[in-house]
């Protein structure tokens, strides 16, 4: 049962890491609903690590060419283009990691109770709406500036807040400044990257720094690691489909649902 606990909040993981729905309150909420006392802070780590194989693999062209840009190892045609785009990660990743270092603490004791996540579930899915009706969908990808990479990345600081969602947030913040879908959501995955790679690294440095692990717990990590890898990738490649003939506000008005619904069970006392 603890291993399809694993594979059930890995598929979990990958469905909401990438949709603009908040992978952290889902898991969140499936731990206080479900009673699955297992899991926890360092397990969330380790499905986000599966997460960035899953950008690694679908956008292995993109990062690479950025990545070679760089370096300097791209002649003068496409070299400065790409290394400014390169640059611009970077810099749009800073507001995550101060976010990160100043609150990450509040956020792991105090930011995890499901009437939050009620709250932001449904508070960023109202702006998403409002992204999805009043941005104008003309600019592309190659049309970000230094100041619309900063506000996005502002925008991915706030997903340190359970219910907020790093996609929902960056993507919402892309349509405001009148990206299209397409290249909203292709930017959002391009700058979660450094940061999953940089938290998740942060983490696994302290867990494997103190007593480390059991057997057993490495077979209940690995599958939920291998389950969140794969459907994190199946669904990068859906709602890359999706958005270029898709409205986004589905996502919002499954937000507010959701947070009916948790509501409601607790109104219940569940």
């Amino acid at each position: 049962m603890e291993i399809l606990y694993a594979i059930l909040l890995g598929f979990l993981q990958g469905a909401t890491e990438f949709l603009p729905v908040s992978s952290s309150a889902h898991l969140l909420l499936a731990e206080y609903f479900f009673g699955v006392e297992e899991t926890g802070l360092t397990f969330d780590v380790v499905l986000h690590l599966a997460t960035l194989v899953a950008i690694l693999a679908y956008f292995r062209r993109d990062l690479g060419n950025l990545l070679l840009a760089f370096l300097g190892s791209y002649g003068p045609e496409r070299g400065p283009k790409e290394r400014r785009m390169a640059f611009y990660i970077a810099y749009a990743t800073v507001p995550a990691v101060v976010a990160g270092l100043c609150l990450g603490h509040v956020v792991e004791t105090t930011l995890r109770s499901p009437l939050l996540v009620a709250f932001t579930l449904s508070a960023a899915g109202l702006l998403l709406w409002l992204a999805e009706k009043k941005g104008s969908r003309q600019r592309n990808f190659s049309s970000l500036g230094f100041w619309d990479i900063m506000i996005i990345g502002c925008a991915q600081a706030l997903a340190l807040v359970p219910g907020v969602s790093r996609s929902g947030s960056t993507i919402t913040a892309g349509l405001f400044l009148g990206l299209n879908r397409v290249a909203a959501a292709r930017f959002s995955f391009l700058l979660s990257a450094p940061v999953i790679f940089g938290a998740g690294s942060y983490k696994l440095i302290k867990l494997f720094s103190g007593p480390g692990l059991e057997g057993g717990q490495y077979l209940f990590y690995g599958a939920g690691f291998l389950s969140s890898a794969i459907s994190g990738y199946a669904f990068i490649a859906l709602l890359m489909r999706f958005v270029q003939t898709h409205s986004l506000a589905v996502f919002a008005y499954y937000r507010f649902f959701l947070t009916a619904l948790v509501l409601s069970a607790l109104a219940l006392g569940y």
